[in-house]
């Protein structure tokens, strides 16, 4: 009779893009999960999964904090880094990896895995020594440890992916840095998973590290015109020597919907090939990974079927703030401003689905145009910007970016969503949708930052007569809207 064996994993990162995604496929193999995250009110796993799942609060730079981690722990992943959230990543991603490694030191675990960037040129960026940093420092545990490097990943809400389809679907003709004649080995973000999950406890792979990549070398250059090709889409893309690395890091940042911080992490490590040494640990693991194409394709099955289970978006680093959703959870009334208006409804299950659907492609039911002048004037600012919409055009979670907003709070059957500006601010603001009985209460709060602050609110007033007023009215209405055109 077969009999699976439990394991116990502690899971950092279970809120960020592999971690998700990682998570139901450890529990499917029969293991409990003890998930690692800062903040429990942005940790929303499927109701399938809870029975198998503990939740501790943990902060890697709050020594105390790792007290939580349970000792009778089989297991670990280490899925954390924070190349965009801080000017000063590689001295906290340091510290980081130093904590936990000491935190485990007094646990039952067997073996750690990692997961960090192909690293086989002399010369590195900045985010690239800094995950070999970690790695080196993870390494050093009493524990056997296993390093997985990759180069770009690519599945749908991977930061690369969208970083391609934003340059691709928006810009027929490309004037580009030299660093897209850069050569890097794509790997399908199934491959990862599935690398990462096979990995843990096979002896074979014990304090080694491993370059993991799909079937092709390409430059990033052919990348984008094959995902042009993908879709159809004819491009043209002129390389050229001038762009220097502000450059190309602003030309990013304009173009798609990454964080300046990010697109500058992003362009010095493009500059750096990160091709596979190897392919011996698809040997060990008798795995065999799928092509560049073929993970696009499952990349654009997903984002049809609305079965995104993860986005880049979703995490802190895409709007370069660092904060815990219970700070702004309760909206302060002292010392704000408020725009709130209220409105009958025609019915409440249509009128919630729309507050459901609101942002990305749905839009804002009202004066869009005047949302998208907003979105640009936040980009040039340095801001998010609108170009995050959403994760899920059907669904929302606490943690979830719609457009330049963060939800804070999503309860459908109370009829209750609050968001938290993330745009350029003097001052922080809050957008409520609160349906009680047969009526709507739409709520914005702000609460200024000095004599700006309170000058931005009289400035911007005037427009909340008519914007709101207009979003109210349809959102209220029993009829399904042609969102575009209003």
């Amino acid at each position: 009779m077969f009999c699976i064996i439990t394991m116990r994993i502690l899971l950092t990162g279970s809120t960020g893009y592999i971690g998700k995604r990682l998570l139901p496929t450890l529990i499917e193999a029969g293991h409990h999960v003890i998930c690692c995250v800062r903040d429990t009110k942005r940790f929303n796993p499927p109701k399938s999964l809870r029975d198998n799942i503990s939740v501790i609060k943990l902060d890697l730079l709050d020594q105390s904090s790792l007290e939580h981690i349970p000792k009778d722990i089989d297991g670990a992943y280490y899925l954390v880094h924070s190349m965009s959230s801080s000017g000063d990543y590689k001295s906290m991603e340091e510290t980081s990896a130093i904590n936990f490694r000491n935190a485990l030191q007094s646990t039952n675990v067997k073996h750690v895995i990692y997961l960090g960037g192909i690293v086989n040129e002399v010369e590195l960026s900045k985010h690239l020594t800094s995950r070999k940093n970690v790695e080196n420092e993870l390494s050093r545990g009493d524990y056997n440890f296993t390093a997985l490097r990759a180069g770009i990943i690519i599945g749908s809400g991977s930061a690369s992916f969208e970083i391609i389809r934003d340059l691709v679907e928006k810009l027929p003709v490309m004037i580009t840095p030299k660093w897209l004649d850069t050569k890097c080995q794509p790997i399908g973000i199934s491959d990862v998973i599935s690398l990462l999950t096979k990995t843990m406890f096979n002896s074979k792979t014990f304090n080694q590290d491993f370059d993991i990549g799909g079937t092709d070398v390409l430059s990033y250059k052919n990348m984008l015109l094959q995902f042009g090709k993908e879709r159809n889409l004819k491009r043209e893309i002129w390389v050229v020597p001038i762009m220097t690395p502000k450059l190309s890091s602003y030309w990013l940042y304009f173009v798609t919907s990454t964080s300046y911080k990010l697109a500058t992490s992003l362009v010095n490590s493009m500059k750096v090939e990160v091709v596979c040494r190897d392919n011996r640990i698809n040997t060990i693991l008798e795995l065999n990974p799928i092509s560049y194409t073929q993970a696009l394709k499952r990349a654009f099955t997903k984002i049809e079927n609305n079965e995104i289970l993860s986005s880049w978006k979703d995490s802190y680093s895409s709007s370069g703030l660092n904060f815990n959703i219970s700070e702004f959870i309760q909206v302060p009334s002292f010392g704000c401003f408020k725009d709130s208006r209220t409105r009958d409804l025609k019915n409440r299950e249509t009128t919630i689905d729309k507050i459901w659907s609101i942002g990305g492609i749905t839009g804002w039911y009202y004066g869009n145009w005047l949302w998208k002048l907003r979105g640009t004037m936040d980009k040039f600012a340095g801001g998010v910007g609108l170009r995050r919409g959403r994760t899920s055009p059907i669904s929302i979670n606490v943690g979830d970016t719609i457009d330049f907003w963060r939800v804070l709070y999503a309860n459908k059957e109370e009829g209750r969503l609050l968001l938290l500006a993330e745009m350029k601010l003097p001052g922080e603001a809050w957008l409520e949708f609160k349906v009680t009985g047969d009526k709507l209460t739409q709520t914005a709060t702000f609460r200024p930052l000095g004599i700006a602050g309170r000058l931005y609110w009289f400035a911007v007033f005037p427009f909340h007569g008519f914007i709101f007023k207009g979003m109210l009215k349809n959102i209220t209405t029993d009829k399904k809207l042609n969102v575009s055109k209003n």
